[in-house]
């Protein structure tokens, strides 16, 4: 039988390994292989030419540990991966590197919870129509909203990439040297559970450290690619639930489909999910209905989860921004694992000094600050002190310099973060906090259930950390005044002290800002407050505002103006404010606390507008029980089944157009047979969807024939089919071996133009009616002459396969336009075949003839 199928290569596996149906990449030569080593899953993708392009050990830590990779599933744009492990991870990998782009755990209280599958489905699209473009475009944002104001916003600047940290030893090591893993940096729960969808920054009006294509080219933005767009990531699980998250990272919720049952299939026709659950604890079993579970997800239909999914990410993003940059502001001020703080630099310069009046002038009980003070008034010094001044140890210009540059880069930054950062930062998270108390208010969102007093909170705490960044950076800036005078003074004692009686320097500070350095400021200082404490809960009437009515204030500001020739107010009072807690990394950590909880609320909205529109899965454990009869009534007929030999069923969904409510289901069944008599492929199909999903399934089924004509011989011999599924449109790729011992082949096989005969669904078993049910009817309409078989498999080409010749393979296809191919793993895991199901004559003959001159060469 002339051919066009040609092997591609033969991937040989270091450790035995798994390929799913699911394993080949939807529009590139690459194909994805699972394998265990040392109780630690893996995940490679290796290109069709034989060669691995990357593989990647599944993460895990103290609280998660990858049991079991259990499926996979392409991104729309086919740029990312989600893999779906046990006991309950999605981690999404690119396909450039296998890096780990997100990984979102899933966790319910049952512990009997496992996950069984994924599907990832893309949005239907409308056909663009033929009004008029968009002049300005604003893509999905609504002119007025909180993103349309950020976007006109300045980018906050960006933060260094904490992954990859700038080293001594990265700097001057050699190329071999750098090939360590990166270490992600420290995300804290809070910001790990936030529902967010994939980090963009730029909505967030935050720039990149990262140059991308949009930044160096701004010709690249209008090219975006939107693929991935409101595409829908579905995980099912054995409880029963499909866990839904929008363009695979933002949680939509879980909609439950039944108890104890695991979905089969699954596919998405704009806001309608079917489902063909089965039971949980037999992921094999073909006790699966024939009619879908149909859920209505009515909330998909509009666009506000879109934008509710889009502020909880910008929220997100700026507070863990606000985050990590109080977190660099406490490691310059207290200093970090690494780098010591400019804050210890005062105290140890008093330590010494405290250190050598105990030692060496026999000071029991020293006070340093005392005699600091009293040089300062007086001008007279003790002996200690004297000593200290002179010494060259802590007292060198090149100490001073370092201490004065250390001290003053620090103060700096403190004020150019508090607001230049975080302040903006607050401020924009609090437009888009006051976005959400408007959504409260409006009968569409109230299935997100948005709570006024929380959102409230959080636009206090919102406010309060304004206030404290503005106060922080006042603050900075009188502690810069102050150490700058103390340092000034520092230097004229120092240079009074080495100077002759008659050429004493002229002092050049200021007495009462050294002073309060010194009581304030060098060993304890004000601006440790903003580090530590509880988390401040002032009101800003406590901190001297009166009202926050904007027309109040103007109108005090104009009295105040109008009387300015008064020198002394009723109003105008010093307030003591020491009391007042200012930790604003505690308050940003409460702040993150509540935004979650209103965004991790609303997220699940989605799902709670789920409806249940057709089919019940209450039905069908009890009509397994009757459909039961007609399967064994139809195996008495044929004879007792073997149990070794189990069912295989195979699916594919033929959806419409973006308008079509019906589609059609194949199904490529091999009933279970003894190993003797007739054996045979079944194809059926169903019509489904949205205008049939409440009456009785139309099944129509066409039986062929496992048997092929043998080598040399006219006759067909039978065979047992390994594995099948479905190529296109119009192809099968099947799997079988002739005989015990022999090669396994690959074929294809039409089923398109086969002629389908109906099978009656019986009334009784409506909801009930199950797959293992259209088996047993199916062998008992053989057997009887109800339905005729169509004869030996219509095979168009088939191939033998180097190897399996003994146990199972696994079969995996992609007969997507410019693709064509297919590979098989046999029994033993370790060596992958890839074929090229539309191989081109001229690379058929090339083949042969080095067969045949490998041949010669071995003879």
């Amino acid at each position: 039988m002339a051919t066009t199928i040609a092997p591609v290569a033969t991937i040989s596996l270091p450790n035995p390994g798994r390929i799913l149906r699911t394993s080949w990449c939807p529009d590139k030569d690459l194909v994805a292989v699972l394998s265990r080593f040392a109780h630690q899953e893996k995940l490679a993708l290796w290109k069709m030419s034989g060669s691995k392009k990357w593989e990647v050990d599944l993460p895990g830590n103290a609280d998660y540990k990858v049991e079991h990779i259990v499926d996979i599933a392409w991104s729309p744009d086919v740029q990312s991966l989600a893999v779906v492990s046990n006991p309950g991870m999605i981690t999404i990998h690119s396909i450039q590197n296998g890096a780990v782009e997100r990984a979102i755990p899933i966790s319910l209280p049952d512990r009997t919870f496992r996950v069984t599958g994924t599907w990832w489905f893309r949005e239907e699209k409308k056909a663009a129509g033929q009004g008029l473009p968009e002049v300005f475009k604003r893509g999905e944002t609504i002119t007025g909203s909180a993103h349309a104001i950020l976007r006109n916003l300045p980018l906050l600047d960006p933060i260094q990439d904490e992954s990859k940290p700038l080293t001594s030893n990265e700097l001057f090591a050699f190329h071999g040297a750098r090939n360590r893993a990166a270490q992600a940096p420290k995300v804290p729960p809070v910001i790990t559970a936030w529902p967010s969808l994939p980090t963009d920054l730029a909505a967030a009006s935050i720039a990149s450290n990262k140059p991308d294509a949009a930044q160096s080219f701004p010709e690249a933005e209008d090219e975006a690619d939107d693929t991935n767009a409101n595409s829908i990531l579905a995980v099912a699980d054995n409880l029963g639930n499909v866990h839904l998250f929008l363009e695979g990272s933002y949680p939509l919720g879980h909609v439950r489909i039944g108890s104890a049952v695991s979905p089969r299939s699954l596919y998405k026709l704009r806001e309608y999910l079917f489902a063909h659950p089965g039971p949980a604890a037999d992921l094999d079993s073909p006790a699966v209905p024939l009619r879908p579970v149909v859920l209505k997800l009515s909330y998909l239909t509009a666009r506000h989860y879109r934008d509710v999914a889009r502020v909880s990410s910008s929220a997100r993003e700026l507070v863990w921004y606000a985050m990590r940059v109080v977190k660099d502001m406490r490691n310059t001020w207290f200093g970090s694992d690494t780098n010591p703080g400019a804050r210890e630099l005062g105290k140890k310069w008093v330590q010494a000094l405290e250190e050598r009046q105990r030692n060496e002038f026999g000071h029991d009980d020293p006070y340093p600050l005392l005699d600091l003070t009293c040089l300062l008034t007086t001008g007279r010094t003790s002996e200690a002190l004297l000593d200290y001044l002179g010494s060259g140890e802590h007292m060198s210009e090149r100490s001073i310099q370092r201490w004065e540059v250390t001290m003053t880069e620090a103060l700096i930054r403190l004020r150019d973060l508090a607001e230049k950062r975080v302040a903006p930062a607050c401020q924009r998270l609090r437009l888009l906090l006051q976005e959400v108390q408007g959504w409260a208010a409006l009968p569409q969102y109230a299935v997100c259930n948005f709570q006024p007093s929380d959102i409230e909170s959080c636009l206090d705490n919102t406010t309060r950390a304004i206030v404290l960044c503005a106060w922080l950076a006042a603050g900075a800036r009188k502690e810069l005044i102050r150490f700058k005078e103390f340092m000034k003074w520092l230097r004229h004692e120092i240079a009074r002290a080495n100077a002759a009686e008659n050429q004493q320097p002229r002092p050049t500070h200021d007495i009462l800002e050294v002073n309060d350095y010194l009581t304030s400021g060098l060993v304890v200082s004000q601006l440790d407050k903003w580090f530590m404490g509880p988390a401040p809960r002032f009101a800003p009437e406590s901190l001297g505002v009166q009202s926050k009515d904007v027309g109040a204030a103007l109108r005090k500001a104009r009295k105040a103006l109008n009387s300015w020739d008064q020198t002394v107010h009723e109003d105008v009072k010093h307030r003591e404010l020491a009391h007042v807690e200012r930790n604003v990394d505690a308050l940003l950590q409460n702040l993150a606390t509540g935004c979650q909880k209103i965004f991790d609320e609303a997220s699940k909205a989605t799902a709670r507008s789920a409806v249940l529109v057709a089919g019940s899965v209450d039905a069908v454990p009890a009509a397994t029980e009757a459909v039961a009869e007609a399967v064994a009534a139809a195996g008495k007929e044929e004879g007792p089944r073997s149990a070794s030999a189990a069912p295989l069923i195979r699916e594919r969904t033929v959806l419409g157009g973006s308008e079509a409510d019906n589609f059609m289901q194949y199904l490529a069944i091999r009933p279970p047979h003894d190993g003797g008599g007739r054996s045979y492929l079944c194809v059926a199909r169903l019509q489904q969807g949205l205008g049939v999903a409440g009456g009785v399934p139309t099944v129509e089924v066409a039986a062929l024939e496992c048997c092929a004509p043998a080598e040399g011989s006219d006759a067909p011999a039978p065979f047992a089919v390994l594995d099948v599924d479905f190529f296109d449109e119009e192809l099968l790729v099947v799997v079988y071996r002739p005989r015990d011992g022999e090669a396994a082949c690959v074929a294809t096989v039409g089923y398109a133009n086969l002629i389908y005969h109906p099978i009656p669904a019986p009334h009784a078993y409506v909801t009930g009616t199950t797959r293992e049910w259209l088996m047993g009817a199916v062998r008992a309409a053989l057997a009887s002459g109800e339905l005729p078989s169509a004869g030996a498999s219509p095979i168009i080409q088939s191939r033998a396969l180097r190897g399996c010749r003994e146990g199972g393979v696994t079969l995996a296809v992609n007969g997507r336009a410019g693709r064509r191919v297919s590979c098989v793993l046999d029994g033993t895991g370790l060596a992958v075949e890839v074929l090229d199901m539309a191989g081109e004559e001229e690379e058929l003959e090339l083949e042969e003839e080095a067969g045949e001159e490998g041949a010669e060469g071995s003879g």
